[in-house]
C-alpha cells in the first residue's frame, strides 16, 4: 500500500471518502510516515492555496444482466442490486432478452448472472455474450493481449444445484462467461457460485453431492449476497 503524508504548512485531515489520487504531490510528501489515526487511503491534503487533492471516487454506475427460469438466479440478482444500492451505486437491472443494446463500457460494473446448465451458461446467455462479443470485435475493442481498460469491471454470478459433482459443475460456466469480459479489457472482480434448489426432480435436491438443498437460496444466503455486493461496491468506489 502506498504511503502518503505531508510536511510544511499544509494541514492533514481525515477525508469522508477514499482518496485515490492527487493532482499535485510535492516532493517532500514522499517516503514520509502516516500519522497515527490515519490511513493512506483516507488522507486529504490542503495547502494555503486551497485543495491539492483530487478524488476519483464517487458514484458508481452498475448494471445487472441475468437469465432465470425457476427464479433462483432472479433472487440473487435482486439481492445484488440491493447491496450495490446500499453502497450508493446507481443500478440498472435487465433480463438478458432485454439487454441486446447494452454497452458494457457505459458502466463501471457489469454483473451477469445465470444458472449452470450442463456446466455451461444457458443458450440465451451464450447467445447474448457472443452477440456483444461480435459487436466489440467489429469495433476494434478486442485486441491481442487484452489490455485492461481502467475502471471497467465485471462480476459473474452463477446458480447451480450440482447433483453430480457439486460446484465443479458451475465453475466452467462462470469462467466461460468471464472470458467475454476479459477479452474486452474488463477486470473480472469475482465469480460467485450460489447453490439453488433443483426444481426438475426432487431427488436432485435431496440426494445429490450437496445433500438437501431444498429452499436454496435461503433468505440467509440472499442476505449474505447483499452484504457481499455492498462490500464489493464500497471497495470499488
Amino acid at each position: 500500500m502506498d504511503v502518503w503524508t505531508l510536511t510544511g504548512a499544509s494541514n492533514l485531515v481525515r477525508a469522508p471518502f477514499p482518496i485515490r489520487a492527487f493532482t499535485t504531490i510535492a516532493p517532500e510528501l514522499y517516503n514520509m510516515h502516516v500519522p497515527a489515526g490515519y490511513t493512506p487511503y483516507h488522507i486529504a491534503i490542503f495547502s494555503s492555496k486551497g485543495s491539492d487533492y483530487h478524488h476519483e471516487g464517487g458514484d458508481m454506475d452498475a448494471i445487472i444482466i441475468y437469465w432465470s427460469k425457476t427464479g433462483n438466479t432472479e433472487k440473487v440478482a435482486l439481492a445484488i442490486r440491493e447491496g450495490l444500492e446500499k453502497a450508493g451505486a446507481h443500478v440498472s437491472l435487465k433480463r438478458v432478452e432485454d439487454a441486446s443494446d447494452v454497452d458494457y463500457f457505459s458502466y463501471d460494473l457489469v454483473c451477469v448472472g445465470f444458472p449452470s446448465y450442463e456446466w455451461s451458461p444457458p443458450e440465451p446467455v451464450t447467445r447474448f455474450l457472443k452477440e456483444r462479443h461480435k459487436v466489440y470485435r467489429e469495433d476494434g475493442r478486442i485486441t491481442l493481449g487484452a489490455p485492461q481498460v481502467p475502471g471497467k469491471n465485471a462480476l459473474i454470478f452463477c446458480t447451480y444445484s450440482g447433483p453430480h459433482t457439486g460446484i465443479r459443475e458451475a465453475r466452467p460456466a462462470g469462467l466461460y462467461a468471464g472470458q467475454f469480459f476479459e477479452h474486452v479489457g474488463f477486470n473480472v472482480v469475482d465469480e460467485w457460485y450460489i447453490v439453488g434448489e433443483h426444481y426438475v426432480s426432487e431427488d436432485r435436491s435431496t440426494e445429490g453431492r450437496l445433500g438437501d438443498i431444498r429452499g436454496r437460496p435461503t433468505q440467509e444466503d440472499l442476505n449474505k449476497i447483499t452484504e457481499d455486493a455492498r462490500r464489493l461496491a464500497v471497495g470499488m468506489m
